[in-house]
């Protein structure tokens, strides 16, 4: 089957992706980096929205570790069905989770900003085919 896009729409759409792609990763890699630079920031938000306790340094900076892993790869467009699945999901529970601040919703506006950023998320998963600016090829 034929691409019925036009050469300039097709352009168009592949900047979008890439101008979406960079903007998750930018909030994506201070998230990552809030693991190495505040270990006990982690700790508390496994804590409070996870009911996880007992978090160590250690631990934040492994899972910072392997996020940095999986951001690199999402930026750099590898094995998008898995690395571009993987942020969604895990975007996807960090939103989730934070329910209790869509509650009281007026105190937490900035909560609100994650549900367009998921959406985002949603949308390079569905489009990774077309996410071609700036990737790697694999």
């Amino acid at each position: 089957m034929t691409n019925p896009m036009t050469p300039d729409v097709q352009n168009r759409l592949q900047w979008s992706l890439f101008s979406l792609r960079l903007g998750v990763f930018i909030v994506m890699l201070m998230w990552t980096l809030d693991k190495f630079v505040n270990p006990g920031h982690s700790a508390r938000i496994f804590e409070h929205f996870y009911g996880i306790s007992g978090s160590t340094d250690i631990v934040a900076y492994v899972l910072g570790a392997l996020q940095l892993l999986l951001v690199l790869a999402f930026v750099a467009g590898i094995k998008k069905r898995i690395s571009y699945g993987a942020i969604f999901v895990m975007h996807g529970l960090s939103t989730l989770s934070s329910y209790n601040q869509y509650i009281d919703g007026f105190n937490n506006l900035l909560f609100f900003a994650a549900w367009p950023m998921w959406a985002a998320c949603f949308a390079l998963y569905l489009l990774r085919d077309q996410d071609v600016k700036y990737t790697v090829n694999s």
